[in-house]
């Protein structure tokens, strides 16, 4: 079945909906990345320190870290809509602040701050999607809606290295700013025709688990703490790369790496929702992380552009894959009723990851080489395999059956 035809079998309202969200996404992920291969030169060009620019960088996730149990709380008991337009808003402001405070140190506040926009948005629009997909396509669904990050990211670093170099940095936060007003505009457009989050019945409170409750849960546990591990790789990769491309003089912008991750991306996101639907998400999400083990470790050998940009393809079929089938899996793994609050304990993990990366691998960076960070990136996606294989299911051997696809999720959901 294709694309088309699984939207034709949407309701009207699921559709239009749905084609709203995707604008909304595509404008949040260009105004979020535009900045992604320019913000480290442009803390650098402020006089940062490498050091420094890491912890601007990381700063980033302080704020998703901060705001994500609270948005998810409000996605649930009050709004998804609500929590996408705060992350909309934040997406489009932040920019602004990067351009009046042209300090290093202040920075640290904007970026935390611009940090709840991914929060709130990732958090509102993956619950917006859930909502309206079919339980039998939901895999599906989620990844072609996920389309939007590829998209994005394979426009906005591009344009924003465009910028920078032709325009200057005053011309890019002004764009990277407009996108995401862009988007805020779009939001009314949304119909929420999901009212779970209103309900009081007792079937709803029977299927509310308490924080501590999800966090003591094995079944979504361990896909925090794999995200976790991919987020101290993602965090140190968006740091450093940039100043490891600018520095070799190799040749290749960052830009372009991210266009290529970003083609890489969008071709697994085609094929991994609906093999997931069929396959299981387990053997989806084992060769996700192999990819972003094998894709690290080109970049500590690397020495010239084609081996840069084939780890850029790897890096981005590891991450089309992994994100959205991690999403679908607790998406299996939760009900509709708190699922928000589902998403902002595992999300977190991957908050967690990249708030410490900047940080702690730019207080490292004066004493390690580029190949090093790359090294201890590679360490983490094998570590994050070795954890799903052994540790998604029940126990070991279910596990192990789960992540090669030949035995079903046994913490899935009925509904």
């Amino acid at each position: 079945m294709s694309i088309l035809d699984t939207y034709d079998n949407l309701k009207p309202e699921q559709r239009r909906s749905l084609g709203f969200l995707l604008g909304i996404g595509l404008f949040f992920w260009i105004s979020i990345t535009t900045l992604l291969p320019t913000l480290p030169t442009y803390i650098k060009y402020l006089g940062g320190t490498r050091s420094q620019i890491g912890l601007v960088m990381g700063s980033f996730a302080i704020g998703l870290l901060c705001s994500r149990t609270l948005l998810g709380y409000l996605a649930d008991t009050k709004s998804r809509k609500l929590v996408l337009c705060i992350g909309i808003f934040v997406a489009g402001l932040a920019p602004l602040g990067y351009l009046l405070i042209q300090s290093v140190f202040p920075l640290i506040v904007v970026r935390a701050i611009h940090g709840i926009s991914i929060a709130a948005f990732t958090t509102a629009y993956s619950a917006l999607v859930v909502d309206f997909a079919p339980i039998q396509k939901r895999g599906e669904l989620i990844g072609y809606m996920s389309l939007v990050t590829p998209i994005g990211m394979s426009i906005g670093p591009a344009l924003g290295g465009f910028l920078q170099e032709f325009s200057g940095y005053t011309a890019l936060f002004i764009t990277s700013a407009s996108f995401g007003f862009l988007g805020l505009i779009l939001v009314n457009f949304i119909e929420e025709t999901s009212q779970i989050h209103h309900k009081k019945t007792s079937e709803a409170k029977g299927k509310i688990r308490n924080f501590q409750q999800m966090v003591r849960s094995h079944s979504l546990v361990i896909p925090a703490l794999i995200l976790l591990m991919i987020g101290l790789l993602f965090g140190s990769l968006i740091t450093f790369l940039p100043l490891f491309l600018q520095e070799t003089n190799l040749g290749l912008g960052a830009g372009l790496f991210y266009t290529v991750a970003a083609i890489g991306s969008f071709s697994s996101r085609i094929f991994a929702g609906p093999a997931s639907d069929r396959y299981g998400r387990g053997p989806l999400i084992t060769v996700s992380l192999l990819c972003y083990f094998v894709s690290m470790l080109l970049l500590t050998q690397a020495t010239n552009s084609q081996q840069i940009l084939f780890a850029g393809i790897l890096e981005g079929i590891g991450a089309g894959t992994l994100l959205p089938m991690i999403i679908a899996l607790i998406s299996d793994r939760s009900s509709a009723y708190e699922r928000g609050r589902v998403y902002s304990v595992c999300l977190g993990g991957f908050d967690m990851g990249i708030a410490l990366a900047g940080p702690v691998v730019g207080s490292l960076g004066s004493n390690l080489s580029y190949q090093a960070i790359f090294t201890l990136n590679s360490s983490l996606a094998l570590v994050a395999f070795f954890l799903f294989i052994s540790q998604s299911n029940y126990n070991l051997k279910t596990s192990l059956s789960f992540a090669l696809g030949k035995e079903k999720d046994l913490y899935a959901f009925n509904d």
